[in-house]
């Protein structure tokens, strides 16, 4: 049979089919041409060299910055019965001398080096001695002095190209903005058609920026919702790593610290235990990461402000790369804010303008309204036209999202003013708070008429409301200290005490406090084109352990055995012979062989004592074969009618993995059919006004009707919000279906 990169792909990695680009990517590399691949985190780079690595006469070099990462993808590949080696400094001399033994002999594929190795003299006279037919450059972003990880020893990988004529060259990176890839491909000669860009949405990430508050409680609040899962924390200072990593593991939560300031043992240490499963948490800076291809990683918490969008992308990029939920969640706070920006500026020269333009693109994004992914894709190019992304703390929150800002924008506008335009806004807060600091005082800014007029509000509130006036163009920011000054808009909203609204600040969670989570022992399903039967979760677990126990004994990443998708897949269907469970993603010959009797035994064994049959895949395509949309009850019908059968609103935020306001909408829209809930005063128990007002609401339903909720609103002068009126609304209408039934 013909060796193609589909079949590559199947009996090598057990794979079906290919990501998207994937094989664009690898067919254009095949054609011996140059190539730019922009991919996201998860979006199987990797494979785009590996799959061509195993047609090629010759052998692959690849360029990776990290050590960690060499070691993972070889372990990986080995796993997987494909020769690699590395040469790089961590070797012993005997080490380094039988890896290049192999590359001689001819008895390896793909060759792992750090851009510092591939430009030593000893490489080129190896690079003499062997067949090259291909080489990989992996994080190419890191070539461009635009890009937020710059480092100089990439850009002298040209002089290596000169010298290697007629060998096809491979720039992989997940984060680059046209500016980024015009300098990779400039710097490496590349003609500009060869470029693949995928998609940069990670359609599996839920994303979220909330204010930083309580930042430890927050932390452990994070840890809660995913216990025994693994989760990345990031912080911006060694010192913040070691004091949350020693919080954390004061309250016996098993985290481990990582950053430059430990030793090298202690960070491999660290890392290896985190691999592997032995802690479920690392905390660290952004030196952990980049190395790292551990895909089941469900949560990425910033506990700090990152300092650039290309850095922040990457760093969340590295939850969910298994396609299943996971959440990536931001603490903002001024103080964070300024601190970065204080220290950009003791930059100088064309490093510090490239740092400002960064991290003033990240706080642009922080501030704009509306859904979280579009002005992220927008930033790498990428234009998101769905409406609504249902996986974003905006998209997800059902509050509106407009506000009245008319009395504090007066009041933020009138301080500015009274104290002669020549402050920022944390003094102006001072003085609207009525805080007595010593600049307060030693400008008598205390006998201000505005001074503690805002005590009504918290500082981060009357902060957040400051760059929501720029962004109306009422203020706007000079000189080096950022002092504020009102525009001409501005005193002509003053003079003509004209209505100010904006959109409302993100500074309250969700309703009742919800948030998107994943159950602690439920996988998230997979969503797939057909059906896939319910997979046993007591199954599951048990092929967990059994996962963890090999790869102890392997010495291996528990996921360089089978992904989690893998498991839950045998977990669906019981696959109970060897030809079965290769139909399982990610199970191909070599891991099929050499894992396989120990994964069948166990499913086997766990069958017969609970009565389980296999569920053949293919069978199961066909007789379920039709899309599970053509078959399926409308989910709100769905949710409804287990509401109504008795399971709680709890429990089916757990099942369906959504959160509470959104149950209530199916609830909204399945009685809007005219159908009822039983006992509708279940729901009352959520809203939280009292009798009186809820009366009040009913008599404006009664008035205005419920197919609008503004109109309700505005009679009410603002004072219920959207969330307690849907509640409101819901009970209404339910209690309205039921006695038409009667």
């Amino acid at each position: 049979m013909t060796t193609t990169p589909h079949t590559i792909l199947k009996d090598t990695f057990g794979y079906d089919d290919f990501l998207p680009r994937q094989k664009d990517v690898i067919e254009n590399i095949l054609q011996r041409r140059d190539t730019l691949a922009i991919m996201p985190t998860g979006g199987g780079k990797s494979l785009c060299y590996q799959i061509p690595a195993l047609l090629l006469q010759g052998v692959t070099i690849v360029v990776s910055p990290l050590i960690a990462l060499m070691k993972d993808q070889i372990d990986q590949l080995r796993q997987l019965g494909i020769p690699a080696v590395t040469l790089n400094s961590s070797l012993v001399a005997r080490e380094y001398f039988h890896n290049t033994e192999q590359i001689r002999n001819g008895m390896t594929r793909l060759i792992y080096m750090a851009p510092e190795t591939l430009l030593t003299g000893k490489i080129s006279n190896l690079i003499k001695e062997v067949q090259i037919d291909l080489l990989v450059i992996d994080e190419a972003h890191c070539i461009s002095e635009w890009g937020h990880d710059f480092r100089p020893e990439y850009r002298e990988i040209i002089k290596v190209r000169r010298e290697m004529p007629g060998v096809t060259c491979l720039a992989l990176t997940a984060t680059a903005t046209d500016r980024v890839r015009k300098d990779i491909k400039k710097s490496l000669g590349f003609e500009d058609h060869n470029e693949f860009i995928s998609s940069f949405d990670r359609k599996n990430l839920v994303i979220e920026i909330i204010p930083k508050e309580n930042a430890d409680e927050q932390a452990v609040d994070m840890i809660n919702q995913f216990p025994g899962r693994p989760g990345i924390i990031y912080c911006f200072s060694r010192k913040q790593v070691d004091l949350l990593a020693a919080e954390l593991k004061r309250r016996r939560i098993s985290a481990l610290p990582y950053h430059a300031g430990l030793s090298d043992d202690e960070r491999r240490r660290n890392q290896e235990a985190f691999i592997h499963d032995d802690a479920n948490i690392i905390v660290a800076t952004v030196a952990f990461g980049m190395g790292i291809n551990k895909p089941d990683v469900r949560y990425v918490l910033h506990y700090d402000l990152p300092k650039s969008l290309e850095g922040y992308y990457q760093e969340i990029g590295r939850a969910g790369r298994d396609g299943q939920r996971s959440i990536c969640r931001l603490l903002f706070s001024y103080g964070d804010k300024n601190k970065i920006q204080y220290i950009l500026r003791n930059k100088s020269g064309k490093e510090r303008a490239a740092a400002e333009e960064q991290f003033d693109a990240l706080l642009k994004y922080i501030d704009t309204p509306g859904c979280r992914r579009k002005p992220l894709l927008a930033y790498f190019g990428e234009t998101y036209r769905e409406p609504s992304c249902e996986m974003c703390d905006w998209c997800l929150a059902s509050q509106e999202k407009v506000m009245d800002i008319t009395i504090p924008a007066q009041k933020f506008m009138s301080c500015v003013k009274r104290s002669g335009e020549t402050f920022g806004a944390v003094h102006i807060t001072d003085i609207l708070i009525g805080q007595q600091t010593e600049k307060v005082l030693h400008h008598n800014h205390q006998n201000l008429s505005t001074f503690g007029i805002g005590k009504d509000w918290s500082r981060s509130q009357w902060l957040s409301l400051a760059d929501q006036l720029q962004s109306l163009n009422l203020l706007e920011k000079s000189g080096p200290y950022n002092t504020l000054k009102l525009t001409e808009a501005a005193s002509d909203a003053l003079r003509t005490r004209c209505t100010i609204t904006a959109v409302k600040p993100r500074l309250q969670p969700a309703l009742f406090n919800a948030r998107p989570t994943i159950p602690a022992k439920q996988p998230v399903r997979i969503k797939q084109k057909e059906r896939m039967p319910e997979a046993d979760n007591r199954l599951y677990e048990l092929l967990r352990s059994l996962r963890k126990t090999i790869a102890d004994r392997e010495h291996i990443p528990p996921y360089a055995i089978f992904a989690d998708r893998t498991l839950v897949e045998m977990a669906a269907y019981h696959p109970q012979t060897p030809s079965s469970l290769k139909q399982m993603h990610g199970v191909g010959s070599v891991k099929g062989e050499r894992f396989g009797n120990s994964f069948l035994n166990a499913i086997i064994l766990f069958c017969r004592e609970h009565g389980l049959n296999e569920i053949h895949k293919r069978a199961a395509s066909r007789s379920g074969s039709v899309p599970v949309e053509s078959t399926r009850k409308p989910k709100f019908i769905e949710v409804a009618e287990e509401f109504s059968a008795g399971k709680s609103v709890d429990d089916l935020c757990t099942k369906y993995n959504i959160q509470m306001q959104t149950v209530i909408g199916y609830f909204v829209k399945y009685v809007k059919t005219g159908r009822s809930i039983p006992d509708p005063e279940r729901f009352l128990k959520f809203s939280r006004v009292s009798p009186a007002i809820r009366c009040q609401v009913m008599r404006s339903f009664d008035d205005l009707g419920t197919e609008y909720l503004k109109p309700v609103f505005e009679k009410l002068n603002e004072t219920v919000d959207f969330n307690e009126l849907r509640i409101l609304q819901l009970y209404y209408l339910n209690t309205r279906n039921q006695k038409a039934a009667k």
